[in-house]
């Protein structure tokens, strides 16, 4: 019997690794996004964003229909959920048949041939929605002689790099105390009946407000962020802070020369998800980047699927030993 055991673990440790293993897949129900691919470009060491959008995910998933994956950072050792691994992001080549990237990535040097995936869909003239950090996504620090190189944070040319380039900003700083002042969201004036603001009121989140320098010609700001003094909802505005875009749209032409739908949003601490407001503005962002904004209804679903119970942000805070099957599917 030792013998078999020895052979039986034997096996089990030899047993191969499906790449599928790597990522998850959300199986969309009913709804109008039914046909359409969605896919969650994720690696940000903070704000747990590998836990918010898994999350979101299954909103779009389950309330709407689309087929969502999640690709994330994953530990080459351990296969691990790791946000401290920044060089790997396996299945980023499925995004050559995405409909829409969602991307919330931070400072990340991932290798050439996962870096050529985004870059690829980036020029395409397909939809992008980026959150938060996504506005500073890479920051190639070792590797200065990649051709990938350019497209870092600070890069010169062209100038701020990726985030600047297509989503409209780089990372400039915290224009609001960070974890003291936390974001209310006022609809920009002239914006109300903007299709990725139906329904949406009551924005708030214990996110800062990020500071930003003057957004590119075309952007349309969506909603400005106020700065609260403290991080209640209930708080008063910093009367000392002006209001700053914490969301927007513009159009970004890649060498396709196909011109593609932008949505970007500064916003996007974990527990800006709790916000029904957030989240309904997210959605509401997917289907108009992808062309859909008829179909957005008065008031989209938005309810959370299942449990959402994030772990706090900073960095080393993220809940050790996760591997993608452990997100499980629908409830």
């Amino acid at each position: 019997m030792r013998i078999i055991r020895l052979l039986l673990l034997g096996a089990l440790l030899c047993a191969p690794v499906f790449p599928q293993d790597q990522w998850v897949v959300y199986e969309g129900r009913k709804g109008p996004g039914k046909g359409k691919h969605i896919v969650f470009v994720v690696g940000d060491q903070e704000y747990r964003c590998e836990e918010s959008m898994p999350q979101l995910a299954k909103i779009l998933a389950a309330h709407h229909g689309f087929r969502t994956t999640v690709l994330l950072p994953i530990n080459r050792a351990t296969g691990e959920i790791d946000p401290m691994t920044m060089d790997n992001i396996p299945g980023l080549e499925l995004l050559a048949k995405a409909d829409l990237m969602v991307i919330f990535t931070r400072f990340l040097e991932l290798p050439d041939e996962q870096m050529r995936h985004i870059i690829d869909y980036t020029n395409s003239g397909k939809p992008i929605v980026g959150l938060r950090t996504a506005t500073h996504a890479f920051n190639y620090r070792i590797r200065k002689d990649s051709p990938y190189a350019r497209y870092s944070y600070n890069s010169k040319d062209p100038q701020g790099g990726w985030g600047r380039m297509v989503l409209g900003e780089t990372w400039i700083n915290h224009y609001g105390a960070h974890e003291k002042e936390s974001t209310r969201g006022l609809i920009a004036e002239g914006m109300e009946k903007h299709p990725i603001l139906r329904g949406v009121s009551g924005i708030w989140g214990p996110s800062d407000v990020y500071g930003i320098t003057t957004l590119p010609g075309g952007a349309k700001p969506l909603v400005m962020g106020q700065v609260l003094s403290g991080m209640d909802p209930r708080d008063p505005p910093n009367p000392a802070k002006e209001l700053v875009p914490v969301a927007w749209t513009r159009t970004f032409t890649g060498s396709s020369g196909k011109p593609a739908r932008v949505f970007t949003t500064t916003m996007g601490h974990a527990g800006d998800l709790k916000n029904e407001g957030f989240r309904r503005m997210l959605v509401n962002a997917c289907y108009w980047a992808l062309g859909m904004e008829s179909k957005i209804p008065a008031r989209s679903k938005a309810g959370l699927v299942g449990t959402y119970a994030p772990n706090p942000i900073h960095m080393k805070k993220h809940k050790p030993g996760l591997k993608p099957a452990d997100l499980g599917g629908l409830k």
